[in-house]
């Protein structure tokens, strides 16, 4: 019984003071647009494979293709391209 009280006395202690103050960084998101139109238009236009695509911190999407080659290895081709 003795354990109650002092379990108790504990939290009747602890209910007075301010919970710990959070700190939580801002997070940034770019939500104006993003790669996929960019991806689409070079997949159309150049007959490739679509192998990577990435915005940029510039409005930008970097977007990489392979280009099938005559039976050989095909062609990695890399544009920037407005979003």
């Amino acid at each position: 019984m003795s354990s109650q009280v002092i379990i108790a006395a504990l939290a009747a202690g602890l209910a007075g003071f301010p919970p710990p103050a959070v700190t939580v960084p801002a997070v940034i998101v770019s939500a104006a647009g993003d790669c996929s139109v960019a991806a689409a238009q070079v997949v159309a236009e150049t007959g490739g494979e679509l192998l990577s695509v990435q915005p940029t911190s510039d409005g930008k999407c970097v977007v990489t293709v392979l280009i099938p080659g005559n039976g050989g290895r095909p062609k990695k081709l890399t544009v920037r391209v407005p979003m």
